[in-house]
């Protein structure tokens, strides 16, 4: 009968300190997803600067840019060339111009570039964001940007830089969709072996 109640405790132990080893499991991974979410709100916060200052503020020292924001800037510097035709900036770069190819390059596969890595990172953070909430979120910062620079006169507002950004947040949603599938795949095969 001792040798019973030992038994019976020496398992309850087992069965306690197994259920304590998986919870404190579960309660490392919920840290590590934290952690890996904090590192990378960090990361779209400085991105997200980074690439204000070089859609808006690329031209501009400080106190400019203060002119800007109080609407006391000196009118002869703006640009005042804005482009609400669609496609019509992207022909141009394409076929039209006599410019330096790297202006071009610049121009059109910069907007792309620069948009990429915002279709990269908000997937990351949340679940929720497939491709149409990815297209939808970068085309609204596109906009806001591009408002930015038509209200304060940071620069012209071109509607073809918001199909260009666009177009950069979705094919930076492509490299997450991969890894995506590739894992799906793995998880798949070492199931049906």
């Amino acid at each position: 009968m001792k040798q019973r109640a030992v038994d019976v405790q020496l398992l309850l132990y087992i069965e306690r300190t197994g259920k304590l080893l998986k919870e404190s499991k579960i309660g490392v991974l919920k840290n590590m997803r934290l952690f890996i979410k904090v590192i990378l709100v960090i990361l779209l916060c400085l991105y997200l600067l980074v690439l204000s200052k070089l859609i808006l503020f690329k031209y501009l020292s400080i106190p400019d840019i203060i002119n800007h924001f109080t609407f006391s800037y000196y009118d002869g510097y703006y640009w005042n060339n804005h482009n609400f035709i669609p496609f019509k900036t992207i022909i141009y770069y394409l076929f039209l111009a006599d410019i330096n190819f790297n202006i071009r390059v610049e121009n059109l596969a910069g907007n792309i570039i620069g948009f990429a890595p915002f279709g990269f990172i908000l997937p990351l953070l949340s679940k929720r964001f497939r491709l149409k909430k990815v297209t939808i979120a970068t085309f609204c910062l596109s906009l806001t940007f591009e408002l930015i620079q038509f209200v304060f006169k940071f620069g012209s507002f071109d509607v073809d830089d918001l199909i260009l950004n666009t177009l950069g947040g979705m094919l930076g949603y492509v490299p997450f969709y991969a890894i995506i599938l590739f894992i799906n795949c793995k998880r798949i095969k070492s199931v049906n072996y």
